[in-house]
């Protein structure tokens, strides 16, 4: 059959030779055990990448366990940050409130003092006033008696204001 459709003897024909230089091949092929050497190579292949999809899962198990442990120390960070503020603010309401009753009572004190000082002043001023008018009255009797009294009628007043003071004083 194949000397027919190539026109001649089978040792002719090119296909022949083709064929058998295949076989030939794929028979040494087999001989020097390359279809297992392939697999084996395959196989070894595929078991790398296997070690680096295995290997590539546990590191990204890993970064997802980092990840939430970051998350959950910022949660952590984020509470103190907020208890550290609140904190803050309780004691500068509270020193705010000391410093405002600290100034209530200085400004009453001051208030206190300064009314104290009014007052002595107050009363000093009354005195220096009593003291002026209490001369202005002696100069004015002074003034007046010096003008009605005459010698005769002062003798005549201090005997009787010694007569006065001995009744007075038993």
């Amino acid at each position: 059959m194949l000397t027919i459709l190539a026109g001649g003897t089978v040792t002719e024909n090119p296909a022949f030779w083709v064929a058998v230089s295949f076989f030939g091949f794929v028979g040494l092929l087999i001989y020097y055990k390359v279809p297992a050497m392939v697999g084996k190579v395959l196989d070894e292949r595929a078991d790398r990448i296997r070690e680096e999809l295995d290997e590539a899962r546990r590191l990204r198990e890993e970064a997802q366990a980092l990840l939430a442990d970051y998350q959950k120390k910022r949660e952590a960070a984020e509470e103190e940050a907020k208890a550290i503020i609140e904190q803050a603010r309780r004691e500068a309401d509270a020193l705010a409130g000391e410093t405002r009753k600290s100034m209530i009572e200085s400004l009453e004190r001051r208030s206190k003092l300064a009314e104290e000082k009014i007052a002595r002043a107050e009363a000093q001023a009354l005195a220096e006033v009593r003291s002026i008018a209490v001369d202005t009255a002696i100069a004015a009797a002074e003034r007046l008696l010096q003008g009605k009294v005459t010698p005769a009628s002062g003798a005549e007043l201090l005997d009787q204001s010694i007569r006065g003071l001995k009744g007075k004083l038993n």
